[in-house]
Formats: structure tokens, C-alpha cells, sequence
């Protein structure tokens, strides 16, 4: 199923039972003057009878439209690297411009990271705390060196690292990406 499209539906839904528009629904959210999520979520729950659903949902949309939309020509790391994590923003160039080296790839932001991709996925890349990056790669090899661990079967990823410093970003680590890459293309 298309989440945005059973999020279109939901929210028509939303509208239908409580007879306000979704726009006049989100002013009512702005001017209740609360800004935590849990707490909007409990307003519409308590004040329009909401289910947890619905009130999760009109929240999330309540809250989003109050954010400015993002430039066109905004850098997606702008929005993964910021606050605490923006000083991990190096590590991740330093492993872009290795992996640049490998041959052509596309680069796809998801919300906390990035997918790189050829035929199929072979890394994520994105901080995992205040002080550390985290990759991920796709390998069909049983061990792909460098510190990875190898993760259960099913996930995103077949193997995770994390490094702290710019230093990390070695000969090991990169023919490890390396691998990935190969088998992805």
C-alpha cells in the first residue's frame, strides 16, 4: 500500500468525522500554544474525542506544516548533520570522497541518512549518536573485515560499523566499502 496515499485517506477521514478542515484542524493545534507531540496527541484525543490514530497522525501533519520547507537546492546533510551531530559531518565527507573514487553511484537522503546505490543498495551512511557515524553495507560475503559485525538476516544492511574521528575512515574501512560497491554494481 502507498503510505501517502492511506495518509491522504486518513486524513479525509479526519476531516469527515469532525467536520473541520485539515488546515482549520492544524490552526487549532498552533494556537492551543502546545509544542510536544505527546501533548498534542493528548488535546485531540481529549478535546475532539480523536482516537490515538488519528490524533498521532493530525499531529505530525499539525507540526510539519509549521516548518519551513526546505530550499530546492538544499543540501540533504544539511537536515542529517545538525545540532550536536553537525561535527560529524567531515567523517561523512571523508567517506563520500573515497567512495567517489569507486566509479559512479547514486546517493538517496533518507530522514537520518544516506543510501548509496548502484543496482541495489551497498551502504547507508548517517551519525548513529552525537559522536559517532554508522555504516551499514550490503555484502554476500560471509565477513567483510574492518570492524564490521555481521547483523541477522532481514535487515537493511548485512554489516554495521560506527567510527568517531576522520582518522577512521582507513585503508580497511574503505576496501570494505569497496567490496560492497563491486557487488552492487
Amino acid at each position: 500500500m502507498d503510505i501517502d496515499k492511506a495518509v491522504a485517506t486518513q486524513l479525509a477521514n479526519i476531516e469527515k468525522r469532525t467536520g473541520k478542515s485539515i488546515a482549520d484542524l492544524s490552526s487549532l493545534v498552533r494556537s492551543s500554544g502546545l509544542a510536544k507531540h505527546g501533548e498534542i496527541v493528548a488535546m485531540l484525543k481529549r478535546d475532539l474525542g480523536m482516537g490515538h490514530g488519528d490524533a498521532n497522525t493530525l499531529a505530525h501533519v499539525a507540526r510539519r506544516a509549521d516548518e519551513p520547507a526546505p530550499a530546492a537546492d538544499a543540501d540533504p546533510l544539511d537536515a542529517i548533520y545538525v545540532g550536536a551531530k553537525a561535527v560529524l559531518r567531515p567523517i561523512h565527507e571523508a567517506l563520500i570522497t573515497h567512495i567517489r573514487g569507486f566509479g559512479a553511484f547514486d546517493v538517496a537522503p533518507k530522514k537520518d541518512y544516506v543510501s548509496l546505490r548502484r543496482k541495489k543498495q551497498f551502504a547507508t551512511i548517517g551519525p548513529a549518536t552525537k559522536s559517532e557515524v554508522e555504516i551499514g553495507l550490503n555484502s554476500k560475503k560471509g565477513s567483510v573485515g574492518a570492524n564490521f559485525a555481521k547483523l541477522p538476516p532481514g535487515g537493511m544492511c548485512q554489516f554495521k560499523t560506527r567510527i568517531a574521528s576522520v582518522d577512521s575512515v582507513d585503508d580497511a574501512l574503505i576496501e570494505a566499502i569497496r567490496v560492497a560497491f563491486d557487488e552492487a554494481g
